[in-house]
Formats: structure tokens, sequence, C-alpha cells
């Protein structure tokens, strides 16, 4: 037997497993109410069940406050809830904004102080670039005056080295 039919093999077995065990309980119950009817025919017929169980209780006989739910009572001793209770809707609303007022100032404030420290830190890196700039620019110089000078070493040297042939020197 191959691997790929061996693999199909246990797919088709695990679906037939999965497919007894979610409808095999409705089958059982099915069964066994045929099981039960058709003997039930065969017999005489019970006669009809008369269940005298008690009606369910409703909410509203369990806690009748609760059809109303605004609750009067609540908060009446409490005189900060009170006085905040009596607040029209404008007072309300005015004091939102004002929150939200005391909010954007201190948003604006945080940003004040990052906006400094930002420009500090930029004014501080470029002082620092223009020193490097200053520097680069002496080294620069110092070069450009150290090569000036070995040329003109250069020529002075070639110059004593022409007079020293002249005068009979062979070289080394």
């Amino acid at each position: 037997m191959s691997r790929g039919s061996c693999l199909r093999c246990c797919l088709v077995m695990f679906a037939v497993i999965s497919a007894l065990c979610v409808s095999g309980p409705a089958l059982y119950w099915r069964l066994q109410n045929f099981k039960s009817t058709s003997v039930s025919s065969s017999s005489s017929s019970c006669s009809p069940c008369v269940c005298d169980c008690p009606h369910p209780l409703s909410l509203l006989k369990l806690a009748p406050g609760l059809t109303n739910l605004t609750v009067t009572d609540c908060g009446k001793d409490d005189p900060d809830l009170k006085e905040e209770m009596e607040k029209q809707f404008v007072d309300l609303l005015s004091e939102e904004l004002k929150l939200l007022e005391k909010v954007n100032e201190e948003h604006m404030r945080h940003m004040n102080i990052t906006f400094g420290e930002a420009r500090r830190a930029a004014s501080q890196y470029q002082q620092e670039a223009e020193k490097c700039n200053t520097a680069t620019e002496t080294c620069e110089q110092a070069r450009e005056q150290a090569e000036a000078l070995t040329r003109q070493e250069k020529k002075i040297t070639l110059l004593w080295e022409n007079r020293a042939r002249q005068l009979g020197w062979q070289g080394e």
C-alpha cells in the first residue's frame, strides 16, 4: 500500500468516526423514540400527563422596583453627588470644555518644552559643526603651507645639487 493511499484511508476513517460522534447521539435518541412509540402504539395508550407545576416566577414579582429603572433614593444623602446631579446640561458642557482647554494647554506646554529642547540640541550641533569646519579649514591651510614649503625646499635642494655636480660631485 502506498503512502498516499494509506493517508487517504486514515482521513476517510477519521471523517466517518467524526460524523458518527457528531450525529450518533441524535440517531440514538430517535431510535429510542421510535421504539417507545412502536411499543406504546401496540399496547394500551397511556393517559396524558397532568403537570401541576407552578408558573415560573417573573422578574416583576421577584423585584418590583426593577420595572422602573430610575431609583429615586440613589445618592440623596451624598451632598456632592446631589450637587453634581442638579447641574444643568450647559454647565456640564462648559465644565467639559474647560477640562479640554486645560488638557490642550498642558499639551501645548509639553510641546513647547520639547521644541525648546530640540532647538537647544540643534544649536549645540550647529556649534559643533562650525568648530569642525573651522578645524578642517585650519588643517587645510596648514597642509597647503607645508606643501608650499616642501616645494620650496625641493627647489633649493635641486639648486644645491646642481652646483655640487658642477663642482665635481658624483652623487651616491
